[in-house]
């Protein structure tokens, strides 16, 4: 069974990745903890290709998550399913690029590229 690395980048990114885990976690019946609540065994069947079982039968996703600015993040962490990711999942720096993607990409890059 092959495993997925979800990558999550910007603002958007991250907005678009919080609902996919929301639907992905509904899918296979893990509530915002975590934990398996699910009705069917079929709900388990390849759960380990998000999700990585941890020693405590919580399921954390296998993910990234990663923007120049912190809100973005504490967006993430305050929703719904924040609390099922694990906290050095979060890449972030402390200034944004004020959703200018050149200033982005010529300014900040290089700042960023050895957090990764």
């Amino acid at each position: 069974m092959r495993e997925i690395l979800h990558i999550q980048g910007g603002q958007c990114g991250n907005q678009i990745g919080s609902k996919f885990w929301e639907v992905v976690c509904d899918e296979h019946g893990i509530d915002p903890t975590g934990r398996y609540v699910g009705t069917s065994d079929l709900q388990l069947e390849r759960v380990n290709v998000y999700y990585n079982e941890a020693s405590c039968g919580r399921f954390v996703p296998r993910a990234v998550l990663m923007d120049l600015e912190p809100g973005t993040m504490d967006s993430v962490r305050t929703g719904p399913y924040g609390q099922i990711f694990r906290p050095d999942n979060f890449v972030f720096g402390q200034s944004g690029a004020g959703n200018n993607w050149a200033k982005g990409h010529y300014t900040r890059e290089q700042h960023e590229r050895p957090c990764l």
